[in-house]
């Protein structure tokens, strides 16, 4: 049977589904992690390594500022534009690398440009590390608001919060989930109310509105603005869920809950708190928590918890999807991944990743004791994400949707900018925590870069030392070996070569099976692969038959419910009579061509503890055959 590879077009969609609870539920999911910025951002922009001056103009003009970056950055350049850069209905920075990768046939610059994403990926896991501090830490700072005797209990709270948001990961979010959304829609609600209560004292502060206090106040004292806009990037932070978490709500109901219910609520929210501190300046300790009468502090506090919980919680799914995408594109070894939900395949659980963040996480709480303290270090790695993002989809404008070159930097280029401004004013705070995400980024970075190196590398030396497949085949026909009963299926990821374990199998046993299976497992650059376009199979002479398996980089590689869809094609297998062939090499580093000898040392490693290829794909471990192999670098 022989059936053609995967093409390139788009799968067609599902039926559609009823818009509200899509709303609900990306308000719960994707706003959480923006929707928590109102907690810190404007206290910062005054009291922060580089705050101003507590006076009416520069209120105005901050307020201004703020509204103003919010609505270029994520309503005009992420909502309008960049979502529409869907990789088959997925978001992401793993998309919209991918993407990049199908417009460019220039190797080197494509090298650049995936490397360039790859960076920003890996700044998410920074970011992912400080976003859970940050965000329940400020919460639970309402407690010394509330009472300052309760101020020594904020770090311990903090901590035991955090130990049970990670702790309950393994149980999935399944269940919990569907409260998400109608949490973070109250402390939407809650966040207009409040501000709208002291707008109402001082309607005069949505003059701020207007573009020309925020062109005034960048004009007007240059330098201090400057410095300003690296406290004025935290009310943008979170802006990457928006397209990251595309592919679970789709797009029109993320910008309906932006435009409508979100941004109100957010704009609302930052404007009363700056009324508040115009007529009462010792509020800008906490001017969010001050707006609220003494009566629902503690109330204020919870939901406040709440909500930095869920948005936390995004961040940390973000991370366990992220890595899968990383696997299966293969930036990173196998990791054991568990499914916590049998109707979501996005409900996932990497035990690994989960308790490094935690360590991570608690770590920064227990270093940086405030979050004004994080601050610091967060938005060194969201303006890296902007950045990258705004360099990746002029790629995108003009290789793929074909746009002229100047139209496309007309509008490019005013981003860029804008990103820039962020990123050089927030490398000011490099010193004071800033070079934690930097730090993490460049690690992860170098883990994914000597993986995918590393495999390139261990796959040409394999290569080099294993025959071609048809001149193998001949050599059976002439002289046909002994053949036992049963089918044998040997993994493979070198096309049109003999497998190791093959080889090692014949020559030590003496013996091949009845049936022979080569069975290579790729990965496309879309989210998934259709069931129909799954499977490539030919037969080869000596009873052989190659098996090419393609898998989306959002699916898991099962390798039992392959061989069920091969049965449905017309090629049963049955696990009672099938054995599986896998090679179990022992890298040594050398000084060979290849990676640096402290590369191909880190290679070795991470292969060490990666997860046995036979685990990763789900065989049976009583059908299981590993044969040693050792290699070079």
């Amino acid at each position: 049977m022989l059936t053609a590879p995967p093409g390139e077009e788009v799968t067609p969609p599902s039926d559609r589904k009823p818009l509200s609870p899509l709303i609900v539920g990306a308000i719960g999911v994707v706003f959480g992690d923006i929707g928590t910025s109102p907690l810190y951002t404007l206290r910062e922009c005054f009291t922060g390594a580089h705050g101003l001056p507590l006076t009416e103009e520069n209120v105005y003009g901050i307020l201004s500022v703020v509204f103003w970056a919010i609505t270029i950055i994520v309503t005009l350049k992420y909502v309008t534009l960049i979502m529409r850069a869907d990789n088959h209905g997925e978001g992401g920075i793993m998309a919209l690398t991918a993407l990049v990768s199908r417009g460019l046939s220039d190797p080197r610059a494509r090298w650049w440009l995936v490397g360039l994403g790859i960076f920003g990926a890996a700044m998410f896991y920074g970011d992912g590390m400080i976003t859970p501090a940050i965000s329940v830490l400020s919460a639970v700072e309402g407690l010394d608001v509330m009472a300052p005797a309760l101020k020594p209990f904020v770090i311990p709270v903090t901590l035991a919060v955090l130990i049970g948001l990670f702790s309950i990961q393994r149980h999935g979010t399944a269940s919990v989930g569907v409260l998400f959304g109608p949490v973070v829609c109250v402390w939407f609600a809650v966040l207009a109310l409040l501000g709208a209560m002291q707008i109402a004292h001082d309607p005069a502060v949505l003059a701020a509105l207007n573009p020309a206090y925020a062109f005034g106040f960048l004009t007007g004292n240059p330098l201090a603005a400057f410095l300003a806009l690296g406290a004025v990037v935290l009310a943008v932070t979170g802006t990457e869920a928006l397209y990251a978490d595309m592919g679970h709500f789709g797009a029109i109901p993320i910008r309906r809950a932006w435009l409508f219910f979100v941004l109100p609520a957010l704009v609302l929210n930052y404007f009363g708190q700056g009324a508040l501190i115009i007529h009462d300046p010792a509020a800008i300790k906490n001017p969010f928590y001050l707006l609220a009468p003494s009566w629902a502090l503690l109330p204020l506090v919870v939901l406040a918890t709440c909500a930095t919980v869920i948005a936390s919680q995004a961040v940390i799914s973000g991370a366990f999807s992220l890595t899968r995408q990383a696997i299966q594109m293969g930036y990173c070894p196998r990791l054991t991944i568990t499914h916590t939900s049998d109707r979501q395949i996005g409900q996932i659980y990497i035990p690994f990743i989960n308790w490094t963040l935690m360590g991570a996480v608690m770590l920064l709480v227990v270093g940086f004791q405030s979050s004004s303290n994080l601050a610091a270090a967060y938005g060194i790695a969201v303006t890296m994400a902007l950045t990258i993002d705004s360099l990746l989809i002029y790629v995108v404008l003009t290789r793929l949707w074909h746009w002229n070159r100047l139209g496309a930097l007309a509008i490019v280029i005013p981003l860029l900018v804008i990103d820039l401004l962020f990123l050089s004013s927030n490398a000011l705070k490099i010193p004071q925590g800033g070079w934690f995400p930097i730090a993490m980024g460049i690690v992860v970075f170098t883990l994914l870069t000597t993986w995918k190196r590393g495999r390139a590398i261990l796959m040409d030396r394999l290569a080099q030392e294993t025959m071609p497949l048809d001149l193998f085949i001949s050599s059976i026909a002439a002289s046909p070996p002994l053949r036992v009963p049963g089918t044998a299926v040997f993994l493979t990821s070198t096309e049109g070569r003999v497998p190791h374990a093959l080889l090692h199998n014949l020559k030590h046993n003496k013996v091949l099976h009845e049936r022979v299976v080569l069975l290579t497992l790729k990965t496309r650059d879309i989210p998934v692969v259709p069931l129909a376009k799954r499977l490539r199979m030919v037969e080869l002479d000596c009873n052989f038959r190659q098996i090419e398996a393609f898998y989306g980089f959002m699916e898991d590689q099962d390798i039992p419910a392959l061989l069920e869809e091969c049965g449905r094609c017309g090629v049963p297998f049955d696990m009672m009579d099938t054995s599986f062939f896998a090679s179990r090499e022992t890298l040594i580093a050398s000084v060979a061509p290849g990676m640096a000898i402290w590369r191909e040392k880190l290679f070795v490693s991470m292969s060490k503890n990666a997860t046995k290829a036979t685990e990763y794909f789900k065989i049976p471990t009583n059908r299981v055959v590993e044969l040693g192999t050792q290699v070079e670098l």
